[in-house]
Protein backbone atom coordinates (compact mmCIF):
# COMPACT_ATOMS: atom_id res chain seq x y z
CA UNK A 1 0.00 0.00 0.00
CA UNK A 2 1.29 3.77 -0.97
CA UNK A 3 2.92 4.72 2.62
CA UNK A 4 1.90 8.77 0.56
CA UNK A 5 -0.81 10.69 2.11
CA UNK A 6 -1.86 12.24 -1.35
CA UNK A 7 -0.11 14.13 -4.09
CA UNK A 8 -0.27 18.03 -3.61
CA UNK A 9 0.41 20.81 -6.19
CA UNK A 10 2.25 23.99 -4.09
CA UNK A 11 1.53 27.15 -6.07
CA UNK A 12 3.17 30.09 -4.00
CA UNK A 13 5.55 32.84 -5.96
CA UNK A 14 7.86 33.42 -2.43
CA UNK A 15 10.49 30.97 -2.82
CA UNK A 16 11.50 30.16 0.96
CA UNK A 17 7.47 29.59 1.76
CA UNK A 18 7.08 27.37 -0.96
CA UNK A 19 11.21 25.66 -0.05
CA UNK A 20 9.60 25.74 4.07
CA UNK A 21 6.46 23.83 2.98
CA UNK A 22 7.45 21.49 0.61
CA UNK A 23 9.50 20.55 3.52
CA UNK A 24 7.13 20.40 6.15
CA UNK A 25 4.55 18.44 3.93
CA UNK A 26 7.21 15.79 2.44
CA UNK A 27 8.25 15.18 6.36
CA UNK A 28 4.81 14.80 7.09
CA UNK A 29 4.51 11.88 3.76
CA UNK A 30 3.15 14.00 1.21
CA UNK A 31 4.24 14.07 -2.51
CA UNK A 32 4.66 17.71 -3.70
CA UNK A 33 4.68 19.19 -6.78
CA UNK A 34 5.91 23.06 -7.11
CA UNK A 35 4.45 25.55 -9.47
CA UNK A 36 5.71 29.65 -8.76
CA UNK A 37 2.55 31.17 -10.90
CA UNK A 38 -0.81 30.16 -11.71
CA UNK A 39 0.29 29.92 -15.29
CA UNK A 40 2.77 27.10 -14.23
CA UNK A 41 0.25 25.42 -11.93
CA UNK A 42 -1.86 25.03 -14.66
CA UNK A 43 0.68 23.51 -17.08
CA UNK A 44 2.14 21.12 -14.35
CA UNK A 45 -2.11 20.08 -13.65
CA UNK A 46 -2.04 18.48 -17.29
CA UNK A 47 1.10 16.53 -16.66
CA UNK A 48 0.33 15.29 -13.46
CA UNK A 49 -2.51 14.08 -11.80
CA UNK A 50 -2.15 15.78 -8.19
CA UNK A 51 -5.17 14.76 -5.62
CA UNK A 52 -4.60 18.49 -4.30
CA UNK A 53 -3.60 21.97 -5.07
CA UNK A 54 -2.53 24.44 -2.50
CA UNK A 55 -2.87 27.58 -4.00
CA UNK A 56 -1.91 31.25 -2.70
CA UNK A 57 -4.02 34.20 -3.73
CA UNK A 58 -1.20 36.86 -3.90
CA UNK A 59 0.80 35.85 -7.34
CA UNK A 60 1.65 37.55 -10.03
CA UNK A 61 0.43 37.16 -13.33
CA UNK A 62 -3.42 35.69 -13.99
CA UNK A 63 -3.32 35.74 -10.10
CA UNK A 64 -4.18 32.77 -7.89
CA UNK A 65 -8.23 33.62 -8.28
CA UNK A 66 -8.25 33.20 -12.13
CA UNK A 67 -5.89 30.29 -11.55
CA UNK A 68 -8.65 28.42 -9.41
CA UNK A 69 -10.82 29.53 -11.93
CA UNK A 70 -9.35 27.30 -15.00
CA UNK A 71 -8.30 24.78 -12.81
CA UNK A 72 -11.81 24.14 -11.64
CA UNK A 73 -12.99 24.22 -15.17
CA UNK A 74 -10.20 22.20 -16.71
CA UNK A 75 -9.60 19.99 -13.91
CA UNK A 76 -13.41 19.54 -12.15
CA UNK A 77 -12.69 16.80 -9.52
CA UNK A 78 -9.89 18.05 -7.61
CA UNK A 79 -9.27 19.46 -4.92
CA UNK A 80 -8.47 23.18 -4.77
CA UNK A 81 -7.61 24.75 -1.47
CA UNK A 82 -7.02 28.36 -1.35
CA UNK A 83 -4.25 30.43 1.18
CA UNK A 84 -4.88 33.87 1.74
CA UNK A 85 -3.70 36.84 4.12
CA UNK A 86 -7.21 38.29 2.68
CA UNK A 87 -9.77 37.74 5.35
CA UNK A 88 -12.97 39.47 4.40
CA UNK A 89 -15.88 37.56 3.62
CA UNK A 90 -15.90 39.14 0.15
CA UNK A 91 -12.49 37.96 -0.40
CA UNK A 92 -13.48 34.24 0.36
CA UNK A 93 -16.52 34.12 -1.47
CA UNK A 94 -14.49 35.48 -4.42
CA UNK A 95 -12.59 32.48 -3.63
CA UNK A 96 -15.56 29.64 -3.58
CA UNK A 97 -17.30 31.77 -6.43
CA UNK A 98 -14.05 30.48 -8.49
CA UNK A 99 -14.01 27.16 -7.42
CA UNK A 100 -11.93 26.78 -4.75
CA UNK A 101 -12.87 23.59 -2.06
CA UNK A 102 -11.52 25.23 1.22
CA UNK A 103 -9.30 27.99 2.17
CA UNK A 104 -7.23 28.93 5.16
CA UNK A 105 -5.52 32.07 6.24
CA UNK A 106 -2.62 33.16 7.04
CA UNK A 107 -0.81 32.50 9.55
CA UNK A 108 -1.80 29.28 9.71
CA UNK A 109 -0.66 26.34 12.26
CA UNK A 110 0.81 23.29 10.49
CA UNK A 111 -1.16 20.97 12.02
CA UNK A 112 -4.10 22.68 10.55
CA UNK A 113 -2.60 23.03 7.28
CA UNK A 114 -1.77 19.61 7.46
CA UNK A 115 -4.91 18.29 8.70
CA UNK A 116 -6.98 20.61 6.17
CA UNK A 117 -4.60 18.72 2.98
CA UNK A 118 -5.46 15.32 4.43
CA UNK A 119 -9.07 15.90 4.01
CA UNK A 120 -8.85 17.17 0.82
CA UNK A 121 -7.26 14.20 -0.53
CA UNK A 122 -9.58 12.04 1.27
CA UNK A 123 -12.52 13.75 -0.37
CA UNK A 124 -10.71 13.57 -3.83
CA UNK A 125 -10.12 9.73 -3.50
CA UNK A 126 -13.63 8.80 -2.25
CA UNK A 127 -15.15 7.68 -5.16
CA UNK A 128 -18.72 9.44 -5.99
CA UNK A 129 -22.32 8.17 -4.81
CA UNK A 130 -23.81 5.61 -7.50
CA UNK A 131 -26.95 6.23 -6.59
CA UNK A 132 -29.49 7.16 -9.64
CA UNK A 133 -32.46 8.04 -7.34
CA UNK A 134 -33.12 11.61 -7.84
CA UNK A 135 -33.99 14.04 -4.83
CA UNK A 136 -36.80 16.40 -5.36
CA UNK A 137 -37.31 19.48 -3.02
CA UNK A 138 -39.61 21.89 -4.20
CA UNK A 139 -38.32 23.28 -7.71
CA UNK A 140 -35.16 21.76 -7.26
CA UNK A 141 -33.83 18.12 -8.49
CA UNK A 142 -30.26 16.87 -7.61
CA UNK A 143 -28.78 13.51 -9.35
CA UNK A 144 -26.34 12.18 -6.99
CA UNK A 145 -24.73 9.70 -9.60
CA UNK A 146 -24.36 12.90 -12.41
CA UNK A 147 -23.28 15.28 -9.54
CA UNK A 148 -26.02 17.63 -11.54
CA UNK A 149 -28.42 19.95 -10.09
CA UNK A 150 -31.70 21.74 -11.26
CA UNK A 151 -33.79 24.98 -10.76
CA UNK A 152 -36.99 24.75 -12.62
CA UNK A 153 -35.25 22.38 -14.96
CA UNK A 154 -32.25 24.92 -15.55
CA UNK A 155 -28.65 23.84 -14.33
CA UNK A 156 -27.18 25.23 -11.69
CA UNK A 157 -23.05 24.98 -11.56
CA UNK A 158 -21.92 23.98 -8.30
CA UNK A 159 -18.46 23.68 -7.12
CA UNK A 160 -17.76 20.09 -5.77
CA UNK A 161 -17.83 21.43 -2.18
CA UNK A 162 -21.09 23.11 -2.69
CA UNK A 163 -22.41 19.99 -4.93
CA UNK A 164 -21.54 17.66 -1.93
CA UNK A 165 -23.38 20.05 0.87
CA UNK A 166 -26.51 20.75 -1.16
CA UNK A 167 -26.64 16.89 -1.18
CA UNK A 168 -26.43 16.17 2.09
CA UNK A 169 -29.11 19.30 3.00
CA UNK A 170 -31.54 17.74 0.51
CA UNK A 171 -30.81 14.45 1.58
CA UNK A 172 -32.40 15.38 4.92
CA UNK A 173 -34.84 18.00 4.04
CA UNK A 174 -36.68 19.02 6.21
CA UNK A 175 -35.03 17.92 8.95
CA UNK A 176 -32.50 20.28 10.65
CA UNK A 177 -28.90 19.85 10.72
CA UNK A 178 -26.26 20.92 13.15
CA UNK A 179 -23.57 22.94 12.10
CA UNK A 180 -20.67 19.62 13.56
CA UNK A 181 -22.89 17.31 11.60
CA UNK A 182 -22.45 19.42 8.39
CA UNK A 183 -18.99 20.03 8.63
CA UNK A 184 -18.10 16.01 9.52
CA UNK A 185 -20.48 14.96 6.71
CA UNK A 186 -19.37 16.99 3.77
CA UNK A 187 -15.30 17.92 4.83
CA UNK A 188 -14.55 15.15 7.57
CA UNK A 189 -13.84 14.28 11.10
CA UNK A 190 -11.10 17.23 11.39
CA UNK A 191 -13.62 19.80 11.01
CA UNK A 192 -16.32 20.14 13.44
CA UNK A 193 -15.93 24.01 15.17
CA UNK A 194 -15.45 26.20 12.18
CA UNK A 195 -19.43 27.80 11.97
CA UNK A 196 -17.68 30.74 10.23
CA UNK A 197 -16.23 28.38 7.80
CA UNK A 198 -19.35 27.18 6.95
CA UNK A 199 -21.61 29.99 6.96
CA UNK A 200 -19.23 31.39 4.11
CA UNK A 201 -20.19 28.51 2.23
CA UNK A 202 -23.89 28.18 3.43
CA UNK A 203 -24.04 32.14 1.87
CA UNK A 204 -22.52 31.28 -1.35
CA UNK A 205 -25.08 27.86 -2.62
CA UNK A 206 -27.99 30.73 -1.24
CA UNK A 207 -26.44 32.71 -3.80
CA UNK A 208 -26.73 30.48 -6.18
CA UNK A 209 -29.88 28.83 -5.17
CA UNK A 210 -32.11 31.22 -4.06
CA UNK A 211 -34.05 33.77 -5.79
CA UNK A 212 -33.49 36.28 -2.89
CA UNK A 213 -30.86 35.29 -1.05
CA UNK A 214 -30.98 38.05 1.55
CA UNK A 215 -34.92 36.04 2.40
CA UNK A 216 -33.65 32.50 1.74
CA UNK A 217 -37.33 30.44 1.01
CA UNK A 218 -35.06 27.27 0.99
CA UNK A 219 -31.85 27.47 2.70
CA UNK A 220 -32.82 28.35 6.35
CA UNK A 221 -30.88 29.23 9.33
CA UNK A 222 -32.19 27.39 12.48
CA UNK A 223 -30.93 29.42 14.79
CA UNK A 224 -27.85 28.42 17.03
CA UNK A 225 -28.72 24.68 16.43
CA UNK A 226 -27.36 24.70 12.05
CA UNK A 227 -29.62 24.70 8.68
CA UNK A 228 -32.32 23.08 7.03
CA UNK A 229 -33.40 22.76 3.16
CA UNK A 230 -36.72 22.82 3.05
CA UNK A 231 -39.79 23.39 0.50
CA UNK A 232 -41.60 26.39 1.42
CA UNK A 233 -44.87 25.23 -0.53
CA UNK A 234 -44.74 22.58 2.37
CA UNK A 235 -44.99 24.97 5.19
Amino acid sequence: MDSMQGTVLLVEDDTSIRRGLRATLAALQFEIGEASTGEEALMRLRMVDYDAVLMDLNMPGIGGVEACRRARREFPQISILVVTVRDSEEDKVEALDAGADDYITKPFQMRELAARIRAAVRRRRTPPSTSEIPIHVGVFELHPAKRLVKKNGQEIRLTPTEFDLLRVLMTHAGHSMSHAKLLHAVWGPEYGEEREYLRTFILQLRRKLEDDPSEPAYLKTMAYIGYVFSDPSES
